[in-house]
């Protein structure tokens, strides 16, 4: 359904108060209480600010949104999410990551802001739709599909989005993209590989990067040869849509490979041990299972070559998910990075049976470095950057390929009073002086992951604002867009757009400039 307001409209209660949804980035924010729901269906995660989170299942349009303070006269463009958001009832043993992707964005102008939702029409949200049903059931796992979904795309698109050449990305890792239009979000193209140029079967990152200097993007995809192939392939693609250049590699097992990282001369991969396991699908389960047995590989080889030159730098079973930034130097290779001593999953199975590790879930952001000129097998260094629990890093993305200084995150509190709750926080990072800032929320406030919008396509790194998204446990989950100055975010938000529901599910999301947008016709 589609539900449109004006600016001082009000949506019934009975239309979406009863749901609501921020399953992936709120799932890694979850502490041990939080557990996927055993009944009725739907996905449950205790969000840190103790509300609970379930399907949305509406789409919806403010023309005209409530602003509190005074938006910046130089922030225009959108601010673009998506989450997954379960299309029917969820079968009971799928976990959290599954779901349609619900593509939401804020598009402010002039000081105004608009809010809209979208689902993907996927193949699968378009025959599920057909159905009435889930014909696709349990998290990536093929060998439990309805027979009349042979053949379609398995993408949910609910990861990530991105701006391209005009178009607005949704991304899942699996599968190609899906072409969305950047104004209406109307799906345009539900299996999108650049004008033929990819296979259909091809598997794409939800976390490309962008190159500091010439736009380009640069991607992989893994199990590309099929389901549990530890092929990867990596190509770069320009800001008008031409493939430049594509090579395979192999890894050494195949497994998560969520993120990854480019320099600019260097694409750069974190092998972790959650691995394929093609016994637990074949008896029901999902892709996933961690396996502490296996050890970490760092590697990297030069961009646009045929990758024989890969280097591999080993260490023990940790994982490390989400790149925050990574660059080269004096001969070594940086990689900025959460990681985890364990399962950063608690809601995906351990190999061994062992129950989840919630302690060794907490993910704290890392250094991890090579030099350029090692040899296979030798270790690979790591340290602590900062001591927060940070599962969904952010830069400024305008410096993918670059030597950075500035990172932005969403995390709890990492010193909270004696005897209290940690809130959630917005901090602003600064690696060179290893010190960061914090907003503090309330305590019945969650928050979403951050973006980050320059005030200027050239302003320098770190000046312009943060964005994310606030729901609040308190209010049925109403949520609000707060706009932080990206200098001073300990005075909190100079902003808040005030929504009048609770905002459609997030897990990734990206800030769009208004000189990205396509020209529009006089």
């Amino acid at each position: 359904m589609t539900t449109r307001m004006n600016r001082r409209g009000f949506l019934a209660a009975a239309g979406v108060t009863a749901t609501a949804a921020a399953a992936g980035a709120l799932a890694a924010e979850a502490p041990s209480g939080g557990s996927p729901a055993a009944g009725g269906g739907a996905p449950q995660r205790t969000a840190g600010a103790g509300a609970q989170f379930a399907p949305l299942r509406a789409e919806v349009q403010i023309d005209d949104c409530i602003v509190e303070g005074e938006i910046p006269s130089e922030l225009n463009g959108g601010f673009y999410t998506v989450g997954p958001d379960p299309q029917y009832p969820m079968d009971p043993k799928n976990i959290v990551f599954d779901g349609e992707g619900h593509v939401r964005m804020f598009r402010i102008r002039n000081g105004r802001v608009s809010y809209r939702t979208r689902y993907v029409r996927t193949e699968r949200y378009v025959a599920q739709n057909k159905a009435g049903r889930i014909l696709m059931p349990i998290y990536r796992n093929p060998y439990m599909d309805d027979p009349s979904v042979k053949g379609l795309s398995r993408s949910t698109a609910n990861t990530h989005v991105v701006p391209h050449n005009g178009l607005l990305l949704a991304l899942k890792e699996d599968s190609p993209p899906a072409a969305m239009n950047l104004d209406t979000l109307e799906t345009i193209d539900p299996v999108y590989t650049f004008g033929d140029q990819l296979p259909r079967t091809q598997p794409f990152t939800a976390h490309p990067k962008f190159d500091a200097h010439t736009g380009n993007m640069i991607a992989f995809g893994y199990e590309a040869e099929g389901l549990g192939s530890d092929t990867v392939a990596v190509f770069e693609i320009d800001t008008v849509g031409r493939k430049l250049w594509e090579t395979k590699i192999k890894v050494p097992y195949a497994g998560m490979l969520h993120d990854f990282a480019v320099t600019e001369n260097h694409v750069a991969l974190f092998v972790v041990p959650m691995i394929v396991d093609l016994e637990q699908m074949k008896r029901g389960g999902i892709h996933w299972s961690w396996d502490k047995t296996k050890p970490t590989y760092f590697g990297f080889f030069r961009r646009g070559g045929d990758g024989k030159d890969l280097k591999w730098f080993t260490g023990p079973a940790r994982s490390g998910t989400h790149t925050m930034g990574a660059f080269e130097d004096k001969g070594r290779l940086y990689l900025d990075t959460e990681v985890t001593p364990g399962n950063p999953f608690p809601f995906m199975p351990n190999r061994d049976g062992s129950p989840p590790d919630i302690p060794g879930s907490r993910s704290t952001l890392h250094r991890i470095s090579a030099s350029l000129k090692g040899g296979r097998n030798k270790g690979y260094d790591i340290e602590l950057l900062f001591p927060l629990s940070a599962p969904l890093p952010r830069q400024d993305d305008r410096y993918n390929t670059a030597h950075y200084r500035y990172g932005f995150a969403n995390c709890p509190d990492p010193e909270p009073p004696a005897g209290q709750p940690a809130v959630n926080c917005i901090a602003r990072m600064d690696i060179q002086t290893k010190s960061y800032r914090l907003w503090k929320a309330k305590p019945t406030e969650t928050v979403g992951e951050v973006v980050f919008a320059p005030k200027s396509p050239t302003a320098p790194e770190g000046q312009g604002y943060i964005l994310a998204t606030v729901w609040h446990a308190d209010q049925n989950l109403r949520s609000d867009l707060v706009i932080l100055d990206a200098e001073r975010v300990e005075e909190g938000p100079i902003a808040r757009v005030l929504l009048p529901v609770q905002a459609a599910p997030q897990v990734h999301g990206w800030w769009v400039r208004e000189d990205q947008y396509p020209a529009q016709p006089a």
